[in-house]
């Protein structure tokens, strides 16, 4: 039996995860605002953070799994460092693994989450200097 070839998912998965990723981030940062406005809503929203964030990341666990995989099946490495010619599925293997990094929205998310992440410390900050 041959080798699974790996495949870039459909965009909307990537987009679907991705805004996952980013109301799971907006959720754990928001947890601040909440706890001085309405302490009710500390836990649902820590739970939305924490559900999207377990989906999120088992999802790029399982991307990254992919890509290692690919890499050692076809034994990527190895033929790069010999100088061997690539074989027509070996390049396919390396588009794939070159188109899942472009069109990965994983750079974008960390700028996101780092932002985000400066907004919650600054929203905490007046709210504790301003009450």
């Amino acid at each position: 039996m041959g080798k699974k070839k790996p495949h870039v998912v459909p965009g909307y998965i990537i987009y679907g995860i991705f805004v996952l990723g980013l109301i799971s981030a907006v959720a754990f940062r928001a947890i601040i605002v909440f706890e001085h406005l309405n302490p009710l809503w500390v836990r649902p929203v820590w739970y939305v953070g924490i559900l999207g964030y377990l989906v999120f990341f088992f999802y790029r666990y399982l991307i990254s799994k992919r890509r290692k995989r690919a890499i050692e099946d076809y034994s990527l490495i190895e033929k790069v460092k010999a100088n061997a010619c690539l074989s027509a599925e070996d390049r396919e293997v390396v588009i794939y693994l070159l188109s899942s990094i472009e069109k990965s929205l994983e750079d974008v998310n960390y700028y996101i989450i780092f932002m985000l992440s400066i907004l919650a410390i600054m929203v905490d900050m007046a709210f504790v200097f301003l009450t």
